[in-house]
């Protein structure tokens, strides 16, 4: 009988992740045993500071990949959107199953639209991307930061402290939670998080046997996608602290498709660009996009946010 020990935050919905994993490999494998480590990261302690002012994604995957480098778990469920651009050398994202729904969602309990949120209403979110890409919507916005897990944001929702909120979809489904009023905020007026909705595995790149036995749960086109938007994001260098959207779809004639944007933190200057490649070429397509946005005016939009960052 074989044993697997997945790594894992706590919340709600890194268990459900987690969970739904542990699940496929137990249907697959009859007879496996697969356990859960939970692991406490510095992003679920430290709850009262904007990501972008603390380091990012990488608090939310640090002491998890040291638990699978120093033996204590075989692997580890990641939300990609949470997943740096560069990974720790000797892990590996092995397998990307197929993407949940990847728009964010307005929730909010007395509208049914972002057109119908009045003037100078209160959204919360501390997503730069999401702070910007609404501002260009509607800046008359008053927007606060929220954190915590899906459950402490709806409930914060629910007790007045603020007019709506936007969370990730995918998360939504999971857990199959809300609010009075959901609204879909999708392409092309709304990107999402480069890597959103889609899980990915991770584990050391010198267990091939991890690699023969998780293969099945991989999706090529989802996997295509991903790392196209992952491509672009690393070119830029950018994390948590730069407002950063990317979304790639594969066409029915097999074309990738990726539209992506780099923002400042106001919302007032945008630079977004578009592209087809073959899957093949996917991660050259992100490449090219983002030293497109580079050149036409984003590197000096990054420098802004770095220096303001730096200050």
């Amino acid at each position: 009988m074989r044993s697997l020990t997945i790594a894992t935050r706590g919340s709600k919905l890194a268990l459900w992740q987690a969970n739904h994993i542990k699940g496929r490999l137990e249907e697959r494998y009859p007879g496996i045993e697969v356990h859960l480590e939970v692991i406490k990261t510095q992003g679920d302690k430290i709850l009262d500071v904007p990501l972008a002012k603390i380091g990012g994604k990488a608090l939310f995957v640090k002491e998890i990949e040291e638990a699978m480098l120093d033996g204590r778990a075989d692997l580890a469920v990641h939300s990609m959107k949470d997943v740096p651009a560069e990974l720790p050398e000797g892990l590996t994202l092995g397998v990307i199953p197929q993407r949940e729904d990847y728009t964010d969602c307005l929730l909010s309990q007395h509208y049914t639209t972002l057109e119908e949120i009045p003037e100078g209403a209160t959204i919360g979110t501390s997503s730069l991307r999401r702070k910007t890409q609404l501002l260009r919507l509607r800046p008359d916005l008053v927007i606060q930061d929220l954190r915590g897990n899906l459950d402490t944001r709806i409930r914060k929702l629910e007790e007045g402290m603020f007019d709506a909120i936007v969370v990730a979809s995918a998360g939504l489904r999971r857990l199959q939670t809300g609010a009075r009023y959901m609204t879909e905020l999708a392409p092309p007026q709304f990107l999402p998080a480069v890597g959103q909705g889609a899980l990915g595995i991770e584990y050391p790149e010198d267990r091939k046997d991890l690699e023969e036995m998780l293969g099945f749960l991989d999706h090529p086109p989802t996997r295509f996608c991903v790392l196209t938007e992952r491509a672009f994001l690393h070119r830029l260098e950018g994390g948590c602290q730069v407002p950063i959207g990317g979304h790639a779809v594969m066409s029915e004639s097999n074309k990738l498709h990726l539209d992506c944007f780099v923002a400042d933190l106001h919302g007032q200057q945008c630079l977004r660009r578009e592209g087809e490649a073959k899957p093949k070429d996917g991660v050259a397509l992100g490449q090219r996009l983002a030293d497109d946005i580079l050149a036409s005016g984003g590197a000096e939009i990054l420098r802004e946010i770095y220096a303001c960052d730096d200050e």
